[in-house]
Parts: structure tokens; sequence; C-alpha cells
């Protein structure tokens, strides 16, 4: 990977650690064009977990916006420049939210605008108490993007995200916990050793059972009964011939802790 991203796997655990402190690891296209490199690496490989984090005490200040800056004084045409700016971030925001295996956003510090989108785009979130969340696109004179629009009403409701964005909101680490955008909060000198739990957790489980169940779950807002059930059937035929499902019901039967392979 480039200057401005970290990308490691060990053991079934991959990491994407945003690294560019000098802006509180703000999306540029270079670290969104990385971030999308390294989650298309781990759907070909066999990691059963990935954890998004910053470095240097933040998560993600939004976008980039001296790239912004220079893109909006130059004479190119617009929409070739909203394509060349925007577009990566936003599609980096989907393919984090779209990745086949559970991810876990870490939120140490700000995750401010599409920052904030990029976090809660993971299935889940941690964060320390010095978290905060804010989806300040107000603040710059935008409207909302980085799938805004499509994550947070699902989360809180849409008056409620309305309220989020037309005041620009900041909230802490126990705000964004009762509306739901943090899973956990831990305090800040234990966060590492806390999150770890978490991932080890889920790296440990029933990998093919919880692809199928995250891809149930993100879809079954669009879905009608008849079809969340034949998908949940479906998804049923995926999972059966496992050897994580002969595993899990083995261990259930002989009333001990399972030890899933990811198969």
């Amino acid at each position: 990977m480039g200057e401005q991203l970290r990308f490691d796997i060990t053991g079934e655990t991959a990491t994407i650690t945003l690294n560019n402190p000098a802006m509180r690891n703000a999306l540029s296209i270079e670290m969104a064009e990385e971030i999308k490199a390294a989650i298309a690496e781990v759907e070909e490989s066999d990691v059963r977990c990935l954890v998004i984090q910053g470095s240097n005490e933040a998560f993600c200040a939004g976008g980039d916006i001296q790239s912004m800056l220079e893109a909006v004084s130059t004479d190119a045409d617009m929409e070739q420049l909203i394509e060349d700016v925007g577009e990566p971030v936003n599609r980096t925001v989907q393919s984090v939210y779209e990745c086949s295996v559970p991810t876990i956003a870490k939120v140490d510090g700000p995750a401010y605008g599409a920052g904030a989108s990029l976090a809660i785009a993971a299935d889940i979130v941690l964060a320390s108490e010095r978290a905060e969340m804010s989806f300040g696109f107000r603040r710059i004179g935008l409207s909302v993007d980085s799938g805004t629009s499509y994550l947070l009403p699902r989360m809180v409701g849409e008056n409620t995200a309305k309220n989020l964005v037309f005041r620009d909101k900041i909230l802490d680490a126990e705000d964004s916990a009762d509306l739901g955008l943090v899973q956990e909060v831990y305090p800040t000198e234990r966060f590492d050793e806390e999150s770890q739990t978490v991932i080890d957790q889920v790296a440990s489980g029933p990998t093919v059972a919880l692809k199928q169940t995250k891809s149930l779950v993100q879809h079954g807002l669009n879905r009608t009964m008849d079809e969340a059930i034949e998908n949940e059937v479906n998804a049923l035929k995926e999972v059966f011939p496992t050897a994580d499902f002969s595993e899990g019901v083995s261990a259930f039967v002989e009333r001990r802790t399972p030890e899933f392979e990811g198969e």
C-alpha cells in the first residue's frame, strides 16, 4: 500500500489503518483508492474479519478539503471534477459496507463527515471515550455524501438523521452509542485491549454463516416477509454443508464451546 494506508493480515484478521496524521487521516483520493484495493485483497483471501482504524488518536476527519479547494479553483468541467474528487471517496464507503466478511471500525478520536460515514459503514463500531462523530457536511456548504443518506437514516431514523446533518451536531462517544451509531464504548486507556476481545469473537466465528447473516440483515429492510424467508432458506442451503455447522451442532449436543475454522 501507499504512504497513507497501512494494510496488514495477521492470522484471520485484516487491518486497514488510515495513516495521514497531518490531516487527521482525511480521506484523500489516494487513500480512498488504497482502501478499495485492500478490501479487494480481503475478498480474495481467507480473512474472517476486517478491522478499520485510524492512526495518531484520530479515526478520519472527513474528506480531503485541500483537494476540494484545488479542484474548484481550476477551469475543469464541474461534473468531471465531482466524478474525479467525490466519486472515489463515496465508492470507498460503499466498498466497506458491501465487504462480504464482517467488518469492525475502531473509532479512537474524531470521525467527521465522510469519516463518520466510513465508520458506520462497518458492521460493528467500537469507540473509545474520546471518540467524536459528526456528519458535518453543512459546515463546508455541502449536501451529504459518502453514503450518508443511505446509512444514517437506517440507523437513527429519518428525522434524527436530518437533525444531525442540518445542525452539524458533534456527538461524543456516549451520545453516539445512545443513537445506535456505536455499539460499544470503552475507556481510552483500555480501548485496544477491549476491542481485541470483540475482534477475536468475530474472527473466530462460523465465517460462512456470518457472511450469509450479514447479507440477509443488510437487505432485510428492503424485502417483504416472503422474500426474507426465501432468502433465509437459500442462505441455509449454503451454511448446512459447512464444517462449522457440523462443529456447532456437535458442540451444542456435547455441551462444549465450538471451535470454528471458518469453513
